[in-house]
């Protein structure tokens, strides 16, 4: 295996998608909530290439790519003012390439979400070892579509040159060897022939396929059998079909890893993490770094989105959001689990039940119709329906604290801040606004006051 970590990468993300009628460029439209441009920037660092020696080739809308690269960490960016090809764009980064004469710098198309580091390895050592100035990687695919379409010597089966579909003969349409849009190249040949392109083609562009034929007789091709690589979306139709197969290539890693995913509209990002023997149900969508343990039944009709999940959880209907989940828990139906939430051992939540940056002790119930908020619970407490820790009071949030084995009974308001103790019960119906020590009944209800005959009195004013 050749030393990649010095090589260099330039990703070509200018294009504006017109076709795909969105605010955002074409790079930035998402393949299972990741921009297209994302998927490459992963597969280009997993091979080994360095953060710092990734150069971006920016255009229309371009600020929204670079907050994007921004975001990631630290990547160079280059205009590219008007588009005139794939070889225009890559003349925009001349700067930067001489200052790397003696090395190899891998070009790839920043809308390609189906590059992946096994083929830049591959086509890497390919190169390295039959010392080309440039190799290509090719595929096959039926039909071929808008690629460019890859001709090679009928004798020895080399490659001669790439045709641009607009460019080919009805002969050239046959051929079913694709251009990846992928090239690796050697830095000093590159630069040597970028300024010898022409734009005398039906297009008017600049194309960096040319190369092949001023590259002839040190141009060789790596043809991967993962044909899909070379696939890439310019209008919201493509883009699902994207959608589709990357969610087809993460169930299989799934399944291979022993999880059951069964019934129609389950979506699961890639940096998802899911255990053995674990099922995923019907319209489940599980994203970010979740990570999910052993044993566990996700869904139905449930989003998880950057949770740790331990082992045998059950969660139906559920939705939670940045929050950690121990081993055993049960929750659902319809209940929201909202971000700094910690829900510790045997921890069961019942039907229509909010829970937002607490910690929820070990054997804890909460059975319904409950919102706990900026609250410490304890081990083994029982809440009735219809309870509430008030954290809010229109300037400051505060926390309610509760203790071991506490009892809460039903329609019961807690005003933070506020403590109640080990082993402590409310009454249901009351509003607590102070302490509550251990051991201890708190009771605050209002005077009953009833009326006798108030149901006769009332239908005499009705026939009045």
């Amino acid at each position: 295996m050749n030393e990649i970590k010095t090589a260099s990468a330039i990703i070509l993300a200018a294009g504006d998608g017109k076709r795909m009628n969105s605010a955002k460029p074409k790079a930035l439209m998402n393949v299972l909530f990741q921009p297209m441009l994302g998927w490459v920037m992963d597969s280009v660092e997993d091979s080994g290439i360095e953060q710092k020696n990734i150069t971006v080739i920016v255009g229309s809308n371009s600020e929204q790519v670079i907050n994007y690269l921004d975001s990631r960490g630290n990547y160079r960016h280059v205009y590219q003012h008007e588009r005139k090809g794939t070889g225009h764009a890559v003349m925009q980064a001349e700067d930067i390439l001489r200052g790397d004469l003696a090395g190899d710098v891998l070009i790839l198309c920043g809308d390609a979400p189906f590059m992946n580091k096994e083929t830049i390895s591959a086509a890497y050592d390919l190169h390295k070892k039959e010392d080309n100035d440039l190799t290509v990687i090719t595929a096959k695919i039926e039909p071929a579509g808008n690629y460019g379409r890859v001709k090679r010597d009928l004798i020895n089966c080399r490659l001669t040159s790439i045709i641009e579909m607009s460019d080919c003969s009805p002969e050239e349409l046959l051929i079913n060897e694709v251009n990846s849009g992928a090239y690796w190249f050697k830095t000093e040949k590159l630069l040597q022939a970028l300024p010898q392109l022409k734009n005398n083609n039906s297009s008017g562009e600049f194309y960096l396929t040319d190369t092949v034929m001023l590259l002839n007789q040190k141009a060789g091709s790596y043809m991967t059998d993962d044909a899909v690589i070379v696939l890439g979306a310019n209008d919201r139709k493509q883009l699902r079909r994207l959608n589709e197969i990357m969610a087809e290539k993460i169930y299989t890693r799934h399944y291979t890893a022993g999880v059951d995913i069964i019934g129609h509209n389950v979506i699961i990002g890639k940096d998802v993490k899911i255990a053995r023997d674990t099922l995923i149900m019907p319209n489940t969508i599980i994203k970010g770094k979740t990570e999910i343990g052993i044993g566990c039944v996700i869904g139905p009709n449930t989003q998880i989105d950057n949770c740790v999940i331990g082992e045998n959880v059950v969660l139906n209907s559920v939705q939670a959001f940045d929050s950690t989940i121990e081993d055993s828990v049960k929750a659902g139906p319809f209940v929201h689990i909202r971000p700094g939430t910690i829900l510790r051992k045997g921890v069961k939540i019942g039907d229509f039940v909010e829970v937002k940056n607490s910690e929820i002790g070990e054997n804890t119930a909460l059975a319904h119709l409950t919102y706990i908020g900026d609250s410490d619970v304890g081990n083994s407490v029982n809440f009735g329906c219809g309870c509430v820790t008030a954290n809010y009071d229109g300037l400051e949030k505060y926390r309610t604290l509760i203790g071991d084995n506490a009892f809460i009974g039903c329609n019961t308001n807690l005003i933070a801040p506020v403590k109640i103790g080990a082993n402590a019960a409310i009454a249901a119906g009351s509003t607590i606004s102070k302490d509550v020590p251990d051991n201890a009944l708190a009771i605050e209800r209002a005077q009953v006051n009833i009326k006798e005959n108030w149901y006769k009195n009332k239908l005499r004013l009705k026939k009045k």
